[in-house]
């Protein structure tokens, strides 16, 4: 039986739940047979994996390492992933380095097949620390399929930690939000963004995001929500926001059908 991950009620009162048992939950999912079996077969098989062709080649350890981080739906671009890899992230000239998704780059940069002589494949400790991102980034897609703004929440702090880590600049760690399909959702839903905001200018868009940040957060710089408080600020009030919107969104369709009904 495939595990599902408990969220009883939306919004910000499922978030607070969800917190509370967040741990309890991952051990559960990790531990389920599916799970299991994939993990299984990773911490047996990767140690033999030496270039970034044998990775691409084995679609069981392809799938755990693109799963691990975020990027599942690439599992059949082969060619496309092979290159990221096999470019590393070392020169400026990478694949990884000029895409706006730093979520390659972290793909590269941990299985280091173009940036050492020698893999991280080869490390003791690798499997464990692919593994436990694995666990993480599944469980969060599982948490999804039952309510997606959770989702998007459980991944907000690793996500920003990648995208803090892999910028120098302000700037830049905000046009990295930009090229962060779930992160991006985060921030546009509590600034109150509409879609079309994103086929906007993207300097239009960079300003946009300082202004609305500094006036509701009291800061534009990005790094500061890695704070704990700051962070917990931002997801409630998108969240909160969210839940306005399903609202508002449901009872214009009730209005709706109930003229229909007329």
């Amino acid at each position: 039986m495939t595990f599902q991950p408990i969220v009883p009620i939306s919004g910000y009162g499922g978030w607070v739940y969800l917190q509370n048992t967040v741990e309890t939950q991952k051990e559960t999912f990790a531990a389920s047979a599916t799970v299991q079996r994939r993990m299984d077969y990773f911490r047996e098989n990767i140690g033999q994996i030496s270039t970034a062709e044998d990775l691409t080649s084995d679609y069981q350890l392809l799938s755990v390492a693109l799963d691990a981080f975020g990027l599942g739906e690439d599992i059949n671009a082969k060619a496309f992933i092979q290159k990221v890899l096999n470019d590393g992230t070392i020169e400026t000239t990478a694949l990884s380095n000029k895409l706006s998704d730093k979520r390659y780059a972290a793909l590269s940069k941990a299985f280091g097949f173009g940036d050492f002589d020698t893999p991280r494949t080869k490390l003791s400790y690798f499997a464990d620390e692919i593994l436990e991102r694995f666990v993480d980034r599944s469980f969060e897609v599982a948490v999804g399929e039952v309510d997606n703004d959770m989702r998007l929440a459980l991944n907000l702090s690793s996500a920003l930690t990648e995208i803090n880590e892999n910028a120098e600049s302000n700037n830049a760690r905000w046009y990295g939000v930009m090229g962060n399909t779930a992160v991006r959702a985060i921030f546009d839903g509590a600034m109150g963004l509409p879609d079309s905001f994103a086929s906007l200018d993207i300097d239009r868009q960079l300003e946009v995001y300082l202004e609305r940040s500094e006036q509701l957060f009291d800061t534009d710089i990005l790094s500061d929500f890695s704070e704990p408080d700051l962070q917990e600020k931002l997801i409630q009030t998108y969240l909160i926001r969210s839940s306005i919107e399903t609202i508002n969104t449901s009872s214009s369709a009730s209005i709706a059908l109930t003229l229909l009904g007329g």
